[in-house]
């Protein structure tokens, strides 16, 4: 694994302010920018706040500290900045800092402080090929790798929507827990057979079906021509309002600042590939957790050795691996009925090793930019860490 310090990689990303910068010196807390090499070639962008706001202002050198590290991994469509977008009372980054952890956040490939790679350029179709099943594979494991060779301690994981997907999925496949201290699960996504969303079915409905042939573009640009031509077909369909996008994909959130959602659209969304949003298609027409359908049985079996994609087992994620899940009445994407189906698989965790968290009414972007997330969740979150 390649590491590269934010001095010596500036060049990476020349046209772009740093999240450090932007959005964590400001407020007067340490950070320092890393850029991480996964195996299969792609620089990934992490930041790392090492201390608190007060540790950070009286001058206090805190990196070095045995502090336990916490690992932020976002979902779908945005990247690390989605973290930081409420004040440091409010986000989540901040709270653990000044709660005495230190925090790293992640970004995976494609997003805009992650387009590098050791010999492809994100303007080619080669870049984009990919699914959530290499970021499983390449991406957790390099981000997770690094933060525990620079710490030398096990890691609290946080990850929201596809980012507790892909944890789910490493840990059925027994990756990444030598390394693990507890992991919290916002807006779980595993099962997506009961999601709500209007316009997110509709889009499932075309990407599992013809949809990479019609548009020819590996790259998932929500900003894109070719994506927004597909939006606006889809928002045609009678009973989907586009009118208030986010609503229509996340559920109705109780708790959003409006400067919040405004700093929200100026940032996100960002790119993810084609073949990642046609695999998450198949997730939501299968009913299943599984690997990459090709859709053709030999190409299955050259890549899996048998005719079907082979599935992901949450029945064997360890039992002892202290996991905290939080969900909301009305997530629009994390369905309740789909969480029960997860935590039927989880139903050998025992005690503390297993933390629920139902808010009623909370959906799928209350659990990062809520204004009463600290009340709600971060809390018990912490105390979840601090008995692990």
């Amino acid at each position: 694994m390649t590491i590269f310090i934010f001095v010596f990689a500036v060049k990476l990303n020349e046209a772009l302010v740093g999240l450090c910068e932007s959005s964590v010196i400001v407020h007067g807390y340490q950070c320092q920018e890393f850029y991480v090499k996964t195996e299969d070639g792609y620089v990934l962008n992490m930041q790392r706040i090492p201390s608190g706001e007060s540790s950070s202002s009286s001058g206090d050198d805190d990196v070095k500290v045995n502090k336990q590290p916490v690992l932020l991994q976002h979902g779908v469509l945005v990247d690390g900045m989605s973290w930081l977008l409420n004040s440091p009372q409010q986000s989540l980054p901040f709270i653990l800092a000044d709660s005495g952890f230190d925090v790293w956040i992640a970004h995976t490939r494609g997003t805009r402080f992650s387009r590098q790679h050791a010999n492809l350029d994100a303007s080619q179709r080669e870049y984009w090929n990919w699914s959530w099943d290499e970021l499983v594979d390449y991406d957790l494991p390099a981000t997770f790798n690094f933060v525990y060779h620079q710490t030398g301690q096990k890691l609290h994981y946080v990850g929201h929507s596809l980012g507790t997907l892909i944890a789910l999925a490493s840990f059925s496949e027994g990756k990444l827990v030598d390394k693990l201290r507890s992991a919290a699960l916002l807006s779980p996504i595993a099962y997506l057979s009961h999601m709500t969303t209007g316009i997110g079915i509709l889009a499932a409905k075309a990407f599992a079906g013809e949809f990479t042939t019609l548009m020819g573009v590996a790259e998932f640009n929500p900003k894109g021509e070719a994506v927004t031509q597909f939006l606006h077909s889809l928002c045609k369909n009678p009973g989907i309002d586009c009118y208030d996008l986010m609503t229509s994909i996340t559920g109705k959130n109780c708790c959003l600042n409006a400067s919040t959602v405004d700093l929200f659209l100026k940032n996100e969304p960002q790119s993810t590939s084609t073949k990642n949003m046609v695999h998450l298609a198949q997730t939501v027409r299968d009913g299943i957790l599984s690997k990459f359908n090709y859709g053709i049985q030999v190409m299955n079996v050259e890549h899996y050795g048998q005719g079907k994609p082979p599935i992901y087992n949450l029945a064997n994620i360890p039992k002892t691996l202290p996991l905290f899940l939080s969900y909301g009445g009305r997530d629009a994407l994390s369905d309740v009925k789909d969480v029960e189906m997860l935590l039927d698989k989880l139903k050998f965790h025992q005690g503390e090793d297993l933390t629920t968290l139902f808010i009623n009414d909370y959906a799928h972007a209350d659990f990062i930019m809520g204004v009463n997330a600290k009340e709600m969740i971060y809390n018990a979150l912490i105390s979840f860490f601090g008995r692990h």
